[in-house]
């Protein structure tokens, strides 16, 4: 594993190319010195004998004699904001009365991914809490928090972080945190937290100030790359590496979703990633808590998750955009984009049966091959984290619609069955469960005039040269934006809203009950479809999960003799075992049962 380094001191700081560096901490300013007899690769420490101790301290440096103090790179709290001092916070104050939880994994879980700021009107961790109940009435094991370390501005999607050590404010800072995470505990619930390793965001970043955090002359899609492996790179990836742990250790969390881990560009022989997963399970041995690393991933390579021991990187599981691509196209008919590709059901029976539809395939969005096809001895079905709608399916289309906005009950109905009914990790984005009414577009507060226009021109930008009209585009610096795109809870019981949360609720409990819906390896899954008629048969074990994507009533062929679960009231069976018959309406799904 990259080296660590010592225990460092309540204000040490690194900043290999500053002559200077002072501490001002409760308005006193104090002089620091370097620290001598650094291991080689992570020179450029500042220490202050003399700092402060005890109680909270507002805090910040000042570098190379500059009279602006700023923030720590590893800041915990920020009470002011991001340009402002930083304040000390104890983790060890918190008294946690989660002793009893051990953490679950992956196989057989449902997780739920949910935006703070959205997700009640009050947009805090605390208000999060009060919908503990309502998680678990639905059966969720996973709760996933989209990113919640400190941006510029009051509202924002998360991914414009640039102090990755502190909580949001806002959302009530690291001890509603850690209350948070307790009380998901203790309902029975697991908590992954999103985090951003391969970007900064554009305002409040003042790394480059203390050292090479980032390499210039590199950059990806949100600017430049974090410095994985140039020179100072030891000290940048143990910055990452700690910054995981705390929030395993110092936050209790389950796991971590790695944003982007395309867009990490790292040339070393033992990748970040690899680290990473080394540091979980040993996090996991120490702690006695099961901990999964899950990385967003738009490669299609399965060496993520392969085993250390095999060459792979020995990640937990990893995003599969192609099942919710087929299931997309199925259930909307929308083939534009990256869409194109995914336009036939037998696209759907291609990701059921082997994890990826591009798996060497060509791929006409790209204009070339793509992905690596699964070796399915060594990974499990589980491994692959699927969804109908997430974050960012539904924020990044100009509009910020989610299905519901566009599609019935029936096709709601349809993406729920095939989602919760895959061999895969399934994952739902709040208030999928209940087809919220409401968009999720995207919002940003920053409070730079020249940010805020340059962000709103280039989404315009971005659509226009997609297809889309500029009109539909919401200014994601209007605070309509980001209000609009709020849950209304009210929804829940009423029409077809509680219809769907009714089928949610018995399809997660019939996963629950059924293992042959959630245990099964990749050799106990197949399909039978059918292309003009559009449906398809999902074989697992002794369960026969069948999908109508047309609006015509059809007679599919299954094996079974008891019928489970049915979208539609119209579903009739027939016959038994090898014999059996469904009849399903259009837009409709069943689940039978061999015995």
């Amino acid at each position: 594993m990259t080296h660590q380094g010592p225990e460092r001191g309540r204000f040490d700081v690194w900043a290999p190319a500053a002559e200077t560096v002072i501490l001002r901490a409760d308005g006193t300013e104090h002089a620091m010195t370097r620290c001598s007899d650094e291991p080689a690769g992570d020179e450029g420490w500042w220490t202050c004998p003399g700092a402060p101790t005890g109680a909270e301290v507002d805090y910040g440096y000042l570098l190379d004699e500059d009279s602006t103090p700023l923030p720590d790179p590893r800041s915990r709290r920020q009470p002011n904001g991001v340009h402002s001092l930083s304040r000390t916070f104890d983790p060890t104050a918190h008294m946690w009365k989660d002793s009893h939880w051990h953490g679950r994994e992956l196989t057989g879980a449902v997780i739920y991914e949910l935006h703070l700021g959205t997700f009640t009107d009050a947009g805090t961790l605390d208000a999060a809490a009060q919908k503990l109940d309502y998680l678990t009435e639905l059966g969720i094991d996973f709760i996933e928090l989209l990113p919640v370390n400190d941006f510029n501005g009051t509202h924002n999607w998360g991914y414009d972080g640039v102090l990755w050590y502190a909580v949001h404010e806002g959302y009530g800072g690291p001890a509603a945190y850690q209350r948070f995470v307790d009380a998901a505990h203790r309902a029975g619930i697991g908590v992954i937290q999103d985090v951003v390793y391969n970007h900064l965001g554009p305002s409040g970043n003042y790394l480059p100030r203390f050292g090479p955090y980032l390499k210039e002359g590199a950059g990806n899609s949100w600017g430049d790359c974090v410095n994985l492996d140039g020179q100072g790179s030891d000290t940048v990836r143990s910055y990452i590496l700690q910054n995981a742990a705390m929030w395993l250790r110092d936050f209790h969390v389950d796991g971590l979703r790695l944003d982007a881990v395309h867009a990490l560009e790292d040339e070393r022989a033992r990748p970040l990633l690899e680290e990473l997963a080394e540091m979980s399970q040993a996090v996991s041995a120490e702690t006695g808590r099961a901990v999964s690393m899950i990385a967003e991933s738009d490669l299609n390579d399965p060496r993520l998750l392969y085993p250390r021991s095999e060459n792979g990187n020995g990640l937990r599981a990893q995003w599969c955009d192609d099942f919710h691509h087929a299931v997309h196209v199925n259930v909307s008919g929308e083939t534009a984009g990256y869409y194109a590709d995914f336009d036939s059901v037998g696209a759907l029976a291609k990701v059921l049966q082997e994890g990826f539809f591009h798996n060497g395939s060509y791929s006409s969005f790209r204009g070339r091959h793509h992905g690596r096809e699964i070796n399915k001895k060594m990974v499990h079905p589980s491994a692959l984290v699927v969804c109908n709608q997430n974050h960012d399916q539904i924020g990044n289309r100009a509009a910020g619609d989610r299905l519901s906005q566009t599609l019935e009950y029936g096709q709601l109905a349809i993406a729920a069955v095939a989602t919760l009914a895959s061999p895969f990790t399934p994952m739902l984005f709040m208030g999928e469960e209940f087809g919220a009414s409401t968009p999720w577009q995207f919002f940003t507060s920053h409070p730079e005039p020249e940010l805020a226009e340059a962000t709103a021109r280039g989404r315009l930008e971005e659509f226009a040269a997609m297809g889309w009209d500029p009109m539909v585009v919401p200014n994601p610096q209007d605070p309509e934006t980001f209000t609009r795109s709020k849950l209304k809870w009210s929804e829940v019981a009423h029409g077809d809203h509680a219809r769907l949360l009714d089928l949610y609720k018995r399809l997660i409990s019939l996963r629950r009950s059924t293992p042959e819906l959630s245990q099964p390896d990749f050799a106990a899954t197949s399909v039978l479809f059918e292309e003009d008629a559009k449906w398809l048969v999902l074989r697992r074990g002794g369960i026969s999960v069948a999908l109508n994507f047309s609006a015509k009533m059809v007679d599919v062929p299954v094996h079974g003799q008891h019928l489970l679960l049915a979208t539609d009231g119209g579903t009739q069976l027939t016959g038994a075992g090898s014999e059996a018959a469904l009849t399903l309406s259009g837009y409709s799904a069943a689940i039978v049962a061999d015995r």
